[in-house]
């Protein structure tokens, strides 16, 4: 069978196109510490002011950080999450728990994050309709693009 002309219509590539680039969840996730003034982000991201502004401006087009002025003169901006930025955060948070598991030790991790109760959080990605915990044996996929199945495309596509 050849190869479909277009690749698998999937939201996790819509949404790396526009959060997947280097730096972009980096600059969400120090906006979200509260470090959004472009001088913070440059020190704590360690990226190229033209990229970083670059990145920024990809942002705030998006709809996942808004840019409000802290200083009339000179002008000043700085960014905060939007609430579709807000609703990354917990992707961030898993991230951030899959490189503590896979990459650090407990001892050597970079950061811990307390939940409002008091305890590190442990992020876990539940069911909405049963609360249950998600594992990849318990999931099924079901494509609705038209002419794509789990395996691929269709002898029609």
């Amino acid at each position: 069978m050849a190869a479909p002309k277009d690749p698998r219509p999937c939201s996790i590539a819509d949404a790396l196109a526009l959060v997947g680039e280097k730096y972009s969840l980096l600059v969400l996730r120090e906006v979200c510490l509260g470090n959004g003034r472009f001088d913070q982000l440059v020190r704590n991201i360690g990226a190229p002011r033209d990229i970083l502004t670059t990145r920024l401006r990809r942002l705030v087009d998006a709809g996942i950080l808004a840019k409000r002025p802290y200083s009339e003169r000179p002008q000043r901006f700085e960014y905060r999450p939007t609430q579709a930025g807000l609703e990354l955060e917990p992707v961030l948070m898993t991230l951030m728990a899959w490189g503590d598991r896979h990459l650090h030790r407990d001892d050597d991790r970079p950061m811990v994050v307390e939940h409002n109760c008091g305890n590190e959080l442990v992020p876990v990605v539940t069911c909405s309709a049963c609360g249950g915990q998600v594992h990849h044996a318990d999931l099924t996929a079901h494509p609705q693009a038209p002419g794509w199945t789990v395996a691929g495309p269709t002898a029609a596509a």
